[in-house]
């Protein structure tokens, strides 16, 4: 072989090399981001039908409706982030004082406790939400924030308590003897140590719970509707009714928030209290 052929056989190695890689990586963005174009386009879409590939024309009458006080989407985010803020902070109060417990006690179902949590995961969401909204009605939780509330920390739960509770394994807890061996009480050493150094477990959390709230479609219609108007209530009404325009703006209202949250939860929850998870 001249050396002249050896620069083509090392461009063709590389070709070889590179190629089907890069068509792996080609189809995993067209299926990852071409939905997300397609719905970018519809929120803009005035006029577009078969067998047109793009809009046929542009403009933003659509979000002038959303955003209409006969729209509805301003009431509807305004509960759906109200839902969602205190299905965290309900989430929270429960998950705190379960996740430490779950840490530092030796239970002796400790894990049949943590798989308790995962129950109403278990179940078709459809066949739990039917009755309890039989149940709901008949103590008039039905059709009230509150009652869409407790739905949803029924699955924020799982979320909330798991990660609290590797949160507070990932602390050791000779800092805490520590603080209580120089004179500090059982509730200021939690307070003053145990808190802080969980707290970034703990956002977490509250995260996952946040974005489980403000995308829970099922409690929502069947303990909520029609008096709680909900963002994805709205967005299934929109997209069932063939308003593709309407139901892309309504997603889009909805992927802001997880999108912003997500890179949060990634600063957030580190490999160690991931580690933890389930021990």
């Amino acid at each position: 072989m001249t050396t002249a052929t050896l620069p083509q056989s090392r461009f063709s190695l590389s070709v070889l090399w590179w190629l089907p890689r890069g068509i792996i990586f080609g189809l995993m963005a067209f299926f990852i981001f071409g939905p997300l174009f397609n719905m970018l386009l519809w929120t803009v879409a005035e006029k577009w039908y078969f067998p047109h590939t793009l809009p046929l024309q542009y403009g933003f009458s659509s979000w002038a409706k959303v955003f209409a006080p006969r729209g509805g989407a301003l009431d509807s985010l305004s509960n759906s982030l109200l839902v969602a803020v205190l299905t965290v902070l309900v989430s929270l109060a429960l998950a705190i004082p379960a996740g430490y417990a779950l840490a530092r006690l030796k239970l002796p179902l400790r894990g049949l406790i943590l798989l308790a949590f995962l129950i109403p995961q278990a179940f078709p969401n459809l066949t739990v939400y039917v009755n309890v909204a039989r149940i709901f009605y008949e103590i008039h939780l039905n059709g009230t924030i509150p009652g869409v509330v407790l739905v949803h920390v029924s699955h924020g739960l799982v979320y909330a308590v798991w990660i609290a509770t590797a949160a507070f394994s990932a602390i050791d807890i000779e800092l805490e003897q520590a603080a209580r061996s120089a004179g500090a009480g059982a509730m200021r050493a939690f307070w003053d140590i145990t808190l802080p150094l969980a707290a970034p477990g703990l956002m977490a959390s509250a995260i996952f719970v946040f974005l489980e709230s403000l995308d829970e479609f099922t409690g929502s219609y069947f303990v909520g509707a029609p008096d709680v108007n909900m963002l994805p209530l709205l967005l299934y009404t929109a997209g069932s009714g063939g308003n593709y325009q309407i139901a892309s703006i309504t997603a889009l209202l909805l992927l802001v928030p997880s999108l912003i949250f997500m890179f949060v939860v990634e600063r957030f929850l580190k490999a160690d209290v991931l580690s933890r998870v389930g021990q």
